[in-house]
């Protein structure tokens, strides 16, 4: 099974269908914060829902277009980071992430998007990784500002939540910006 151990405390792991009740024991637990940001949590209303989520995961991991990992710190599942789709031959992906309430603010996200960069520019030989992110949403945008991402711009009123719109700025990094950023880096 796909896993990326970021350090000793935190992995991302592909989400197996026995995960499907502490998914959305997870996804209840955090439901004021995360219907503030995703349309898909109306439609989360059991442990069917998050299996659907993750079998749908699992097809699209074993087609190479794209997973959902859960973000695991200490043996603990404390969010999600997948991938929604992947172009070929272009090499394109979206990343999307979210984190427990609990669980914000030590960096685990920004640590496991840096962590599995290598795998998608590397192993996956992909050229372009997105993220997109409402823009009132600073704790999600800080995530790809602080990785070396480009805010490439907004789109306007691409998404529908809760019968409002509502926007994405957009990021991205290419495999050459994160080369020489990883690149400086060794050399400092």
């Amino acid at each position: 099974m796909f896993a990326v151990a970021i350090d000793d405390d935190l992995a991302l792991r592909l989400y197996e269908r026995r995960d499907a009740e502490a998914l959305y024991d997870l996804v209840e637990a955090n439901r004021d914060l995360l219907e503030r940001w995703f349309p898909w949590t109306e439609g989360t209303r059991g442990p069917d829902d998050t299996r659907a989520f993750i079998e749908d995961g699992l097809r699209r991991f074993a087609a190479g277009n794209g997973f959902e990992c859960g973000i695991v710190e200490k043996g603990r599942l404390v969010g999600t980071l997948g991938l929604h789709f992947v172009t070929r031959p272009e090499g394109v992906t979206e990343m999307g992430y979210w984190l427990d309430e609990d669980a914000q603010g030590r960096g685990l996200v920004t640590r496991s998007v840096a962590g599995l960069l290598p795998h998608l520019f590397g192993t996956m030989d992909l050229n372009r990784v997105e993220i997109r992110a409402d823009p009132a949403n600073d704790r999600s945008r800080a995530v790809p500002e602080r990785l070396g991402f480009r805010q490439e711009g907004v789109l306007r009123q691409v998404g529908l939540r809760s019968g409002h719109r509502y926007d994405h700025a957009v990021y991205a990094l290419l495999r050459d910006e994160w080369r020489a950023g990883r690149d400086a880096t060794a050399e400092t």
